[in-house]
């Protein structure tokens, strides 16, 4: 390629992109240049593999109003956006990792829901007082499991738990009416619900026995407990 060619290609372009619906995701740099991507679905290739999605990235949404860029000329640079498969955008505050989407308490009802990202460890969680539980919505192949976290020192209220599941999972099929193992077996209450376990959440549906955790937790994650990759 000529010099002249050179100087008329157009500058990389440096973006960073978080993995939809995942409110821990540090989020990925990718480098975009036209060299290295020919095509839009090139880099949405080259996206699945550096933000180690579960399923193939085939969309990319600005996150903080989720539309959706539809070509590679569509990106700026030195922004910011949230990878997507097939399933609809997840709104959470991606750029402060989700925590302002997950803060909050409700001591009230004894249930409290990830005050502190610091717990993300199971181990750490038990020293805080606190206890991690991940779920994962009935039927759903691709979205990622939520991270729940509740208080050891309060007994949980099974009424306020499904309040803050229905919330949380957000299903199509509406309110939370009861939470399953992966197993299918259905939990009773919250002294059943153990520290770094996944767990389904279920409308008035059946209970759908799919592969949630080979599909949709990173196989190299270093810690598989939780929805988390350096």
């Amino acid at each position: 390629m000529s010099s002249r060619g050179l100087a008329m290609a157009p500058p990389a372009k440096n973006v960073v992109v978080y993995r939809n619906g995942d409110p821990f995701f540090p989020g990925r740099k990718v480098v975009v240049n036209q060299r290295r991507f020919l095509t839009f679905e090139a880099l949405l290739n080259e996206v699945t593999k550096s933000i180690h999605a579960p399923l193939a990235v085939r969309n990319l949404y600005t996150p903080r109003h989720g539309h959706r860029v539809v070509e590679l000329g569509d990106l700026q640079d030195g922004c910011q956006y949230v990878a997507a498969g097939f399933e609809k955008f997840k709104r959470l505050d991606y750029l402060n990792h989700g925590r302002k989407e997950l803060r909050g308490t409700r001591k009230s009802e004894g249930l409290q829901v990830s005050p502190c990202a610091d717990c993300r460890n199971t181990d750490l969680s038990h020293t805080l007082g606190c206890f991690y539980c991940s779920v994962f919505r009935n039927g759903d192949l691709l979205s990622p499991p939520f991270p729940l976290l509740l208080s050891k020192s309060t007994p949980v209220q099974w009424d306020a738990l499904l309040a803050t599941l229905t919330k949380k999972a957000d299903l199509h099929s509406g309110a939370v009416n009861k939470l399953c193992r992966l197993d299918g077996t259905q939990v009773s209450g919250g002294e059943e619900l153990v520290n770094g376990h996944y767990y389904v959440a279920v409308g008035n549906e059946e209970y759908k026995k799919l592969p949630y955790f080979e599909l949709l937790v990173p196989q190299d994650s270093a810690c598989r407990s939780l929805w988390y990759v350096d």
